[in-house]
């Protein structure tokens, strides 16, 4: 999948929270036809293992909630301040857990079993590839150890 503009790095952060961001540029961009199918069918909650579902659960807010209120027009933190006064309150430990956590899943864990059909099948074989994350990063065309996004977690 090739770069999509108005879509950032799953590895920016929105105040204490890496894909969150990214989440919302998802809503924006499928509200405005601009999204590829193939991420249309991953969005939201209802799937247990999706990184929306993920972040929407460990924010404490349905998608549906979270999406009605980023297309009101707010800005990314007008938008997270709204989710933690709805949601379920995180320490800064516990984002620094999820923060971790969505960086490294795919790296011995359930979702493991994937990784390596998704390499094959964007053909990104040249590449060490050890998390979904890194998987996403490469194969929309940013380099995840070159820039060393983990930094910016």
């Amino acid at each position: 999948m090739p770069h999509i503009p108005g879509l950032r790095s799953c590895y920016a952060k929105v105040g204490r929270f890496i894909y969150f961001g990214r989440m919302l540029d998802k809503i924006r961009l499928h509200a405005e036809r601009k999204l590829p199918e193939e991420y249309v069918v991953l969005l939201g909650d209802s799937q247990f293992y999706t990184l929306d579902g993920r972040c929407c659960r460990f924010l404490g807010v349905p998608y549906a909630e979270i999406r009605e209120r980023t297309l009101q027009g707010d800005s990314d933190e007008e938008i997270l301040t709204w989710v933690h006064e709805r949601g379920t309150p995180r320490t800064d430990e516990e984002c620094h857990m999820w923060n971790r956590f969505i960086a490294k899943l795919g790296w011995r864990d359930e979702r493991s079993h994937l990784l390596p059909e998704r390499i094959l099948d964007s053909g990104i074989t040249d590449k060490t590839v050890a998390t979904i994350i890194d998987h996403i990063e490469y194969d929309e065309g940013r380099d995840p150890v070159a820039e060393r996004a983990w930094d910016l977690i």
